[in-house]
């Protein structure tokens, strides 16, 4: 194995043919003035080529979704390991990302609380317990008496497949039917369903009318039983929820014995708010909503209707011609002109001046009945009909739109973002929130800055169980949470949105994930990584480098700081100066050599033979 990158006639960009030797498993700093080619030889050569490379050593199936790359403008390379490159840039994240996403330390978090958080009523509060059978047969006694039920063990929860192999197996038990997504299939069948598509699937265990007798009580308890045994700990029954047809789900798991409450096995999904098993409905796991805003749409309150205040139905007519630009607008001011001969107002009077309840008519619509005429052309059109206020208009154009230039426009210009009223912005729901570890929910911890999150992970106390089921978990947190400290990020907390974090914020977290994923044999590249941190957090983040390079890495980072000049077991210098003046290696070696270097203002720098004035 070479020792050394080899890189030769690199042309890139303002690159002069150059030549450079990069030690492999060093630390390696680019320095030079801003625009002598440093980007153009860190990201569009070494990893560039290094990525082009490992893509084309895949299979012709995986490069069709990689993408290729091209080829830089160079004469050879050689020696050079699969490259990541950790850009400082805003990257495009996913409105649904998270720090704590982002860094995969959540998903630690979930698997935490699912493995030993402690459940509590989502209503009052106490500690759930598990339901036994008895409870379970009591329930359906009382509430499906004198009902037929059907009593279901479900199998699968929104997972791919098409189970014929399940089937089988249910067939040769001697069950009858199964019901998938809702319908039911007979198992002497042959049954075919789509193995791309999630399904939810449960095997009809027994169907009876409830009569409360001893013999109809055996009966439930024995196809309870064997509903939950074949589940692993859950039963559905349909029947006993009155007409809304949806049916109960009782757990030997958790159940409130005070509020009648099931919650069924806790699983990690359950946490995650890109899952609908654990995103809060109403806002589907982003913690706002989409609102109209009716100060948007009725900007200023002291016009007049006339003067145009509800602004999506404002008059614009033409000066030269008297006729409207916009039909739909037109209609729309017809009807309320016969609104205001009927309740007699005056479209003259400021907004703000209309009695209350001819606001919210305009506003929200009225159930009453009016006769419009409607003038188009030279016809005229009789229509009687409830009004739509304008907010409800244009909350249903917004969601049974099919142009994405309205939705658009709708969001941009009327709608604003508020806080999901179900969740409060915590994403999950309600279930979800309500189970704890050391006295938190999930998200009350993930709203902490990391630097609190450790030492609350640090203190935790648990039981001599849950300490022997989640020791390993809090271990890798505690780690995780660790690396985004060193790399100077500690004032930010786990929930916060990544496309709030600036381009160096990004970066180093970026970095942490990486420092977290312990890959060896890779050349890690970084563009400026110590910009606006504190000396002290430099210090911090450059012995995080230092590992990733102690463990067999090459680490090479652009760089005008000191301290990472002084940390640097390698240093190119490019220039002398920028654009077509730069674009040359000015100086290759140690820091050593570094330091008698003539021609290099960097080093003139960092000698101090030239200063900033």
């Amino acid at each position: 194995m070479k020792n050394n990158i080899e890189i030769r006639g690199v042309r890139e960009h303002n690159l002069k043919n150059i030549d450079v030797d990069l030690p492999r498993n060093k630390f390696i700093a680019v320095t030079g003035v801003s625009g002598s080619g440093k980007s153009s030889l860190a990201f569009d050569t070494i990893y560039a080529e290094g990525q082009r490379r490992y893509v084309e050593s895949l299979s012709a199936y995986a490069r069709q979704f990689l993408g290729q790359r091209n080829k830089p403008k160079i004469d050879s390379i050689s020696g050079i390991p699969p490259a990541v490159a950790i850009q400082q840039k805003g990257a495009g994240y996913n409105p649904r990302s998270t720090v704590g996403t982002l860094t995969e330390i959540y998903d630690y978090f979930r698997l935490l609380f699912a493995r030993i958080g402690e459940v509590r009523c989502p209503e009052c509060g106490r500690l759930i317990q598990s339901q036994g059978i008895d409870k379970i047969v009591k329930r359906i006694n009382e509430a499906g008496l004198n009902k037929e039920v059907s009593i279901v063990s479900p199998l699968i929860r929104g997972r791919k497949g098409s189970y014929r192999r399940m089937f089988d197996r249910l067939r040769s038990e001697g069950f009858v039917s199964v019901i998938i997504d809702g319908s039911i299939y007979l198992l002497d069948e042959e049954i075919e369903i789509d193995g791309r598509k999630k399904h939810e699937i449960g095997v009809l265990v027994d169907r009876l009318e409830v009569t409360g007798s001893q013999s109809n009580t055996e009966r439930i308890t024995d196809s309870v039983e064997i509903a939950v045994k074949r589940s692993g700990g859950s039963v559905k029954v349909a029947g006993i929820s009155g007409n809304t047809g949806v049916p109960e789900i009782y757990s030997t798991h958790y159940a409130c014995p005070n509020c009648e409450i099931s919650i069924g096995k806790i699983e990690p999904r359950n946490f995650s708010f890109n899952s609908p098993y654990g995103a809060c409905p109403a806002c589907s796991g982003l913690g706002v909503k989409l609102e109209i805003d009716s100060s948007l749409v009725i900007p200023d309150d002291k016009i007049s209707i006339n003067g145009g205040a509800i602004r999506p139905w404002s008059a614009p007519i033409t000066t030269r011609t008297g006729r409207w630009k916009n039909s739909a607008r037109r209609y729309r001011f017809q009807m309320i002109e016969k609104i205001a001969d009927e309740l007699d107002f005056s479209m003259d009077l400021p907004f703000k001046d209309l009695p209350e309840k001819i606001r919210n008519i305009l506003l929200y619509g009225s159930k009453r009945k009016f006769k419009f005429k409607i003038k188009r052309r030279n016809t005229i059109h009789i229509k009687v009909s409830e009004f739509e206020g304008v907010l409800s208009q244009l909350k249903r154009r917004h969601m049974q739109t099919d142009s994405g230039y309205v939705r658009e426009k709708i969001q941009n210009t009327y709608m604003t973002k508020l806080e999901c009223p179900v969740c409060r912005g915590n994403r999950l729901k309600k279930e979800s929130l309500s189970v704890f570890v050391g006295g938190k929910n999930i998200t009350e911890i993930i709203a902490l800055p990391v630097k609190e999150a450790k030492n609350f992970m640090e203190n935790l106390q648990l039981t001599k169980y849950n300490r022997k089921i989640g020791s390993k978990i809090v271990k890798e947190i505690i780690s995780r949470l660790s690396f985004l400290i060193n790399v100077g990020v500690d004032y930010v907390s786990l929930d916060r949105k990544a496309s709030t974090l600036s381009s160096g914020e990004g970066e180093r977290i970026r970095l942490a994930t990486q420092i977290g994923s312990s890959l060896v044999g890779v050349v890690y590249i970084l563009d400026e990584p110590t910009i606006g941190l504190h000396a002290r957090d430099t210090k911090r983040l450059l012995n995080s480098l230092k590992e990733l390079q102690k463990i067999g890495n090459t680490v090479i980072v652009i760089e005008h700081d000191s301290q990472t000049i002084d940390m640097a077991g390698h240093i190119v210098d490019l220039g002398p100066r920028a654009g077509v003046h730069g674009g040359e290696v000015v100086f290759s070696g140690d820091k050593k050599d570094f330091i008698k270097c003539k021609g290099s203002l960097t080093a003139d720098y960092y000698n101090f033979k030239k200063k900033v004035s």
